[in-house]
């Protein structure tokens, strides 16, 4: 026995109130722009386009409304400022480069015309007031106002019209009408409101509130002409309310923190202000003389690569109803759309029971929320979505309390999960709003089986599985999954049909692996879902053969492969390949009546499925020996088997 021993080892060495949505948030966008600067905005309210200069590009690019490229204008050198006429025929670009204004006509969003306007000129704000395109030129430290009437068919180019006064730095340039501001930004701004209804600028008014003249970096012109909102650097954190007439203070617009960097004014007077931050508000929207904002807007260092609004980044959409902010982040620029800025927001939520019985009445409530009262009569539309009504059903319409409430009942036809949706369709102060809740209705249990399951079968064995539908509403139809063991076999769906009169829905699986078949009914208005799985289990192939020996005789009934004491037998196994797969040999040596263990060992597959082991050693002589390749399920290095023990083969030394 010892001998015996000795010679295994040698071998075996080798998964309350419902929250309710703000309406125009799930409208608003953000798209990356084909930019590598930014200079300025202008939006044509006709053909709802947005115009983005690009200087360094040398271009203008030209969006939709949701910052979808439509056009590119190209060579356009240095381009700087833009200004849209206002019937949004022509945009005009200050092109510095060129040293001239080019005309970009809005239907082809093409470059129309060029108008030179002097050699080393070097055109870099501009306005069209009066019929006239007004443009701001020159180098540091001596810019000069100019203008020309593009109505001429040959524009002269007046320039140097305020011949008294040189501008370090282009000033800015907003109008309205025959009006025209001209702004200065820096540590120390001015401001200048100039009447150019003659074609000549008249001054009416020029200087600065105290509180606004600590460096202004935008300033926005209404569109009556009016008021002026300055961003600039009142203390503390504010912009400033300014009178056209006299260019007094009339108020200022709280930004909580940092100074604001752009000015924005709708034509319903609603101001939106931003400042340049990287860790609090970036947008804030004050309706006309209000000192805290209705809406502000966070783009947070975590989105979009942490967005900063641009300097003199924001414009309003001619009629108001979006507003448009040029967007710096780590990964790009963004034009960000924000629809509904000149509304109040509006939460809308709905309370409905969790579960409820299907056929029988359910009570539901709402509530819009908004900072400012809604009008006496408003109405949410309800609508219910569930199993027999995936698009939606309406229940009507529900009228709001002067405090926001609302109510409706309901007779769920369905069951499953049914969503009641209230819809708040705005007004001309509130923007629209939806909030909803789910209800799980109950469904009459459903009876499925599936066959098989914990069955044993051969390697390749071909097993009809079978699903069982019992009684249903209107649903007959069953899905069938396979999914093999092994991650390199995904689960797949296999059959989708209807049961046959019998109720029953079979497929075909050959049992190469363990496999799990997965029966899913999805259930229907009435019936409820049902998923049940069989697992079924499949061994391996195995075989072994013996090589080298001098003859095969039995012994009793069991034939035996006779060694020479000196041959070394030869072992060949032959297994079903799976990736890093062993099989274990088992040596028995029988004795005194008796088979006894002797040891095992793990030996590894080739990609050939084939294993060959040499029994080495010291072969004692005159003991019966058997041997046999197994599969063990987990040992073996996988477990997409079942445990498969191969035959016996015996052997035995002689001299």
């Amino acid at each position: 026995m010892r001998t015996v021993a000795t010679a295994l080892a040698v071998l075996f060495s080798s998964t309350a109130l419902a929250a309710g949505t703000v309406g125009p948030a799930a409208a608003d966008s953000s798209t990356a722009l084909s930019i590598s600067s930014y200079g300025d905005i202008a939006v044509d309210g006709v053909h709802k386009r947005v115009y983005i200069s690009d200087p360094a590009g040398n271009k203008v690019v030209v969006t939709d409304y949701a910052g979808k490229l439509v056009a590119t204008v190209p060579d356009l050198s240095g381009v700087r400022d833009l200004a849209i006429t206002p019937d949004s025929r022509t945009v005009y670009a200050a092109v510095p480069g060129e040293d001239a204004v080019v005309a970009i006509e809005t239907s082809t969003s093409t470059a129309a015309a060029r108008y030179p306007t002097g050699e080393n000129t070097d055109p870099q704000t501009l306005a069209v007031a009066g019929g006239r395109v007004w443009f701001m030129y020159g180098q540091q430290p001596s810019h000069h106002l100019g203008s020309f009437d593009p109505a001429q068919s040959t524009p002269e180019m007046v320039l140097d019209q305020l011949p008294d006064l040189g501008f370090y730095d282009a000033p800015e340039l907003e109008s309205a009408g025959s009006t025209l501001v001209i702004g200065i930004h820096g540590t120390w701004s001015g401001l200048a409101v100039y009447d150019v209804s003659s074609g000549a600028p008249v001054l009416r008014k020029q200087g600065m509130p105290a509180e606004a003249a600590n460096y202004m970096n935008d300033f926005a012109l209404s569109a009556d002409a009016k008021q002026i909102v300055a961003a600039s650097g009142e203390s503390p954190y504010a912009a400033t309310a300014i009178n056209t007439d006299d260019l007094s203070r009339t108020g200022g617009y709280p930004v909580e923190a940092g100074n604001p960097n752009s000015a924005a004014i709708a034509p319903d007077g609603t101001i939106a202000l931003s400042t340049f931050s990287w860790y609090d508000k970036d947008i804030f929207i004050f309706k006309p003389g209000a000192k805290t904002p209705y809406r502000t807007y966070t783009y947070d260092l975590n989105t979009s690569g942490g967005d900063t609004i641009a300097t003199q980044g924001l414009t309003w959409a001619p009629d108001g109803s979006k507003l448009f902010a040029i967007a710096s982040g780590n990964s790009g620029t963004y034009l960000r759309v924000l629809d509904n800025a000149t509304r109040y927001p509006v939460k809308a939520g709905v309370s409905a029971p969790a579960k409820a019985t299907r056929g029988k009445q359910l009570s539901a409530t709402g509530k819009l929320t908004s900072d400012k009262s809604f009008p006496s009569g408003s109405t949410v539309t309800i609508t219910r979505t569930d199993i027999d009504s995936p698009k939606g059903k309406s229940l009507g319409t529900k009228t709001v309390s002067s405090s926001g409430t609302f109510s409706f009942t309901d007779v769920p036809p369905a069951g499953g999960n049914v969503t009641y949706t209230a819809q708040y369709g705005g007004d001309t102060t509130h923007a629209p709003a939806s909030g909803k809740d789910t209800v799980a209705v109950s469904r009459t249990a459903t009876s499925l089986t599936l066959n098989h399951n914990g069955s044993l079968y051969s390697y390749g064995t071909d097993v009809s599985f079978t699903a069982h539908l019992g009684s249903t509403y209107k649903n007959r139809t069953v899905e069938l999954w396979v999914n093999p063991f092994g991650s390199d076999k995904p689960n797949k769906l296999v059959k989708t049909g209807k049961v046959n009169s019998k109720g029953n829905l079979s497929t075909t699986v050959d049992m190469t692996r363990d496999t799990t078949v997965t029966a899913v009914f999805a259930g229907d208005a009435r019936s409820a879902s049902k998923t049940v799985k069989a697992t079924a289990y499949a061994k391996v192939k195995v075989s072994t053969s013996v090589s080298k020996q001098y003859k095969t005789a039995k012994i009793g009934s069991t034939s035996y492969a006779y060694f020479h004491k000196k041959t070394d037998p030869v072992f060949t196994t032959t297994m079903t390949y799976y990736k890093n797969r062993s099989h274990r040999l088992n040596l028995e040596i029988y004795y005194q009546g008796k088979w006894y263990d002797a040891g095992s060992q793990y030996f590894k597959l080739g990609t050939n499925g084939k294993s060959v082991v040499t029994l080495t050693g010291t072969h004692d002589t005159g003991y019966r020996m058997r041997m046999r390749a197994s599969y063990i399920n987990g040992s073996s290095g996988d477990n997409v088997n079942s445990t498969t023990y191969g035959a016996w083969k015996y052997f035995y030394f002689t001299k």
